[in-house]
């Protein structure tokens, strides 16, 4: 699979993992029913996370180090919109390495080992 599909599937992958997550904090935060609704909602999104995570044809280890930058994005994202909670200067500079580290996994084409 070439770079961007891949990348555009990771992306996704990452939004639905963070989604799930997401969708799983707000059932603890309620009781009765509606916490049951939030958790099946919440595993079914997770399921399918692991699904789509998984379909790139990438060694494990480069895809799960692109895929943590692409997820780190994804959660502040859905933090900021979903809990009105945006990154403080720590989470930004931290999170700058994080990217930058995905960044050299997906585009640096050197000889593997």
């Amino acid at each position: 699979m070439s770079i961007l599909p891949a990348l555009l599937m990771l992306t996704l992958a990452a939004f639905l993992e963070s989604g799930g997550d997401a969708l799983v904090r707000k059932g603890l935060g309620v009781s009765g029913m509606p916490r049951g609704l939030w958790f099946v909602a919440g595993a079914a999104t997770l399921f399918i996370y692991g699904v789509v995570v998984n379909l790139p044809g990438w060694d494990f280890g480069r895809l799960l180090g692109v895929y943590l930058a692409l997820f780190f994005v994804a959660a502040q994202v859905i933090s900021y919109f979903a809990f009105a909670q945006g990154p403080t200067m720590p989470i930004l500079v931290g999170g700058a390495f994080i990217v930058i580290g995905g960044l050299i996994m997906t585009f640096w084409q050197g000889a593997s080992t």
